[in-house]
């Protein structure tokens, strides 16, 4: 450790000072006047011996000073602060579409968190996770990884039954009573028996049926696309019905152009292929397509570099290729084809490449299907305009099903509108008894008012005979043979 440079030469001076003022004769008054260099035989012992010391003082001077020339200047002592290792944060695991998706995330995450079990699942095979046979495992797992289980289904329990009492409160009122444990069956990816603790069951519903989804969710996705278009030619149809017969041919035209327009495209490279990948590195990537290679275009297109692409990342290449033939800008182009269309091409390529068929392109994979002969096809890829999306048995068969939903709703229409009609009878009908009651009441206050008014009175207390009213009626009145008093009239003699 190197001393500071500063501390060094004070103490350097100091002992040089000190040196030299110990080697001063004694009979010397000051040291201020330079006595003569004396010879060495004349010199007084004790004075021989202050120059010997002398001289190795100055030597030790030097060497301190030549210390200090070579150490380096510390103003203060720093600490090396140790760099902290960054933590990558995991992939970010693609959205399956699955209602369930976030609690099948949470359960894979969970299980990932258990040594024993991760070793497992790297070691299986695909079909032994696709069949649930891994789920015996979950006995072998800690006990902390088995209560995170649990209260994930729990959650996911609660959830549905609160999908459950929307849906039901939607279609019925709030006052329907709800079976939980009945409506809890419709749901395959857990044991509905036992909503308190995950269980191997449990886990192997959760695989099974996520697997079956998986593979079922294309080609439901296929379905609605079909009948997305039947709608509209169904539509089209209806409108050109509506039309003169000079508007018809007009539009026709139209449609027939717009049809026309959207055929006329560059070509499309088949998916999956060298000249696809080639226009992806070079436009994309922004690299010479001389300097193509598999390997890297890989890791380049890994984008959460977990070593696989999965159908996202897959997607993501048919960008450039799609973008050919769909411009959002454009009347001619339906976007919703153009998913349908990407769709197509990522099922293509996993059919291709994915041997393992668990919808995910390793490196070994991809490198492997680069080798092969299909890899330089040259063929343009056929779109959909060029396809029979639907036969015309499959269009009067919907047109059929949409008449007779049409008819239903036209039904329920009509009894919907009877309803109001006695509601509003009904409304009518309450307003009427309401106008009623109010005068009913309103003739027993003037009633009441009737009755408890004042009897009229003469000057000296004497009833007083108004005309109009009726003696009898009045409150107290007792029946007499007399006759009222009149004020100067029939008065008896005194």
């Amino acid at each position: 450790m190197c001393w500071d440079r500063l501390s060094v030469q004070a103490l350097c001076v100091g002992v040089c000072v000190h040196s030299h003022s110990s080697c001063l004769p004694p009979t010397h008054p000051t040291a201020t006047s330079q006595p003569e260099t004396p010879s060495a035989s004349k010199m007084h012992p004790d004075t021989r011996m202050c120059w010997k010391w002398s001289s190795a003082s100055d030597c030790f001077l030097l060497l301190c000073f030549i210390i200090v020339a070579e150490c380096v200047p510390i103003d203060k002592i720093k600490v090396n602060k140790v760099e902290e290792p960054e933590v990558q944060a995991s992939p970010e695991t693609p959205d399956t579409g699955l209602y369930y998706d976030r609690y099948l995330r949470e359960v894979i995450d969970v299980l990932e968190t258990d040594k024993h079990f991760r070793e497992k699942l790297q070691t299986a095979d695909i079909e032994e996770i696709k069949s649930g046979r891994m789920a015996k495992e979950l006995n072998l797992v800690s006990h902390l990884v088995r209560t995170k289980l649990d209260e994930l289904k729990r959650q996911e329990v609660a959830r549905l039954r609160m999908l459950i009492k929307a849906k039901i409160d939607a279609q019925q009122g709030k006052e329907a009573g709800i079976d939980h444990h009945a409506l809890l069956k419709q749901f395959e990816h857990l044991n509905h028996q036992n909503p308190h603790s995950f269980e191997p069951e449990d886990l192997e519903l959760l695989i099974q049926t996520a697997t079956s989804d998986l593979e079922n969710y294309d080609k439901d996705r296929h379905e609605e696309f079909k009948q997305y278009e039947m709608l509209k030619e169904h539509e089209r149809r209806e409108y050109l019905k509506s039309l003169d017969e000079e508007k018809r041919k007009e539009e026709e035209a139209k449609f027939d152009e717009l049809k026309k327009k959207h055929k006329d495209h560059p070509k499309i490279n088949h998916p999956g292929s060298k000249d696809q990948l080639k226009e992806v590195w070079e436009e994309t990537d922004g690299l010479d397509p001389e300097d193509f290679d598999p390997k890297t275009f890989f890791k380049l297109h890994d984008t959460n570099g977990d070593g696989f692409l999965d159908e996202q990342e897959m997607e993501a290449l048919f960008t450039k290729e799609l973008e050919k033939i769909y411009d959002p800008n454009n009347a001619e182009d339906d976007m919703v084809e153009m998913e349908e269309e990407r769709l197509r091409m990522r099922e293509h390529v996993m059919k291709e490449i994915d041997v393992n068929k668990d919808r995910l392109i390793s490196a070994e994979e991809f490198m492997r299907a680069s080798e092969k002969k299909e890899f330089g096809e040259t063929d343009p890829w056929e779109t959909l305009d060029e396809q029979d999306l639907y036969s015309d048995d499959e269009l009067q068969e919907f047109e059929k099903r949409l008449a007779n939903q049409e008819n239903e709703l036209r039904l329920k229409s009509d009894d919907l509108l009877k309803q109001r009609e006695e509601l509003e009878l009904q409304q009518d009908q309450l307003h009427a008894q309401k106008l009623e009651y109010h005068q009913a009441v309103q003739q027993l206050e003037q009633k009441k008012q009737t009755q408890h008014a004042p009897v009229p009175e003469g000057p000296n207390g004497e009833l007083r005979f108004q005309p109009g009213m009726n003696p009898a009626a009045s409150p107290g009145h007792h029946q007499s043979q007399e006759q009222p008093v009149v004020d100067g009239q029939n008065q008896p003699p005194q």
